[in-house]
């Protein structure tokens, strides 16, 4: 009876080393292609964000309700540890970050080249080159970005960001509307790219596809390295309206500091 424990015992524990063996087979082979999640988690400070009901304080204490948040992600670049890079295909790297959607959160880039990525870069809107480009140059996704309201009604191209809502302050005591709009505007492009560390490699690998979850605090928008009051740009009846002007610039400068890689899934 003992005897034929042991032998059980033996053969599940040579079976776990063989599963074993085989899952690290996996994680080390490097060949082929495999896919990469980017997910976009928004928040505002240190909240996670709650639309049109959580209110939002920022430095110069205007308290903002935020009913929709949307940006255009692009031309994402992968860099591995051993210092070399994948650069997506342009004509596949547009997408639509939307809180207000359950598709805007969660965006997988496939064909990606096995290997152990550290970092990710890509643009926040769509740049100069590709939009001269039209349709050539961005496929469907002119039609994709028009149907999300991601466009310019007089043709000027693409809204890179959509920031809106409500807001008071201690000059402002009624809920007014507010409205960011980042593009081209004149001779500013707007366009911006950030660089992201990951605290952990991304294994991307034909049998493990990692998820890069990255945080974006979109109180940076108005409240980061460059500090802009709604309250100043309020005009009465249409309210706070940041669609041009020397504003804009400096808000293109904020955004690429609202995102950080808060940690890589490789399951």
């Amino acid at each position: 009876m003992k005897n034929t424990l042991y032998k059980a015992l033996s053969i599940v524990a040579i079976s776990i080393s063989l599963v074993s063996c085989s899952s690290d087979d996996n994680k080390n082979d490097t060949t082929g292609t495999g896919s990469l999640i980017l997910e976009y988690d928004n928040g505002f400070g240190a909240n996670d964000l709650i639309l049109n009901t959580q209110g939002n304080t920022t430095s110069n204490n205007e308290v903002l309700k935020i009913s929709t948040i949307k940006y255009i992600i692009s031309n994402v670049v992968l860099t591995k540890a051993d210092g070399t890079t994948f650069t997506y295909p342009k004509n596949k790297s547009y997408f639509i970050a939307d809180e207000g959607s359950a598709t805007g959160h969660e965006f997988e880039l496939t064909d990606v080249p096995a290997g152990d990525y550290v970092k990710v870069k890509y643009g926040i809107g769509v740049d100069e080159e590709q939009w001269k480009l039209g349709a050539s140059g961005q496929g469907d996704f002119l039609a994709q970005a028009d149907k999300a309201g991601m466009m310019w009604s007089w043709a000027a191209g693409y809204k890179f960001l959509a920031f809106e809502g409500t807001f008071t302050s201690p000059t402002v005591t009624t809920a007014t509307p507010f409205m960011i709009h980042t593009g081209k505007t004149g001779t500013d492009y707007n366009y911006t790219e950030v660089t992201l560390d990951m605290p952990t490699k991304a294994l991307v690998r034909t049998t493990i596809t990692p998820e890069v979850h990255i945080k974006i605090d979109l109180s940076k928008i108005i409240d980061g390295t460059n500090k802009i009051k709604l309250s100043d740009n309020n005009m009465g009846g249409m309210g706070a309206m940041i669609m041009s002007g020397t504003n804009l610039p400096l808000i293109t400068q904020n955004l690429s500091t609202m995102f950080k890689v808060d940690h890589v899934h490789n399951d």
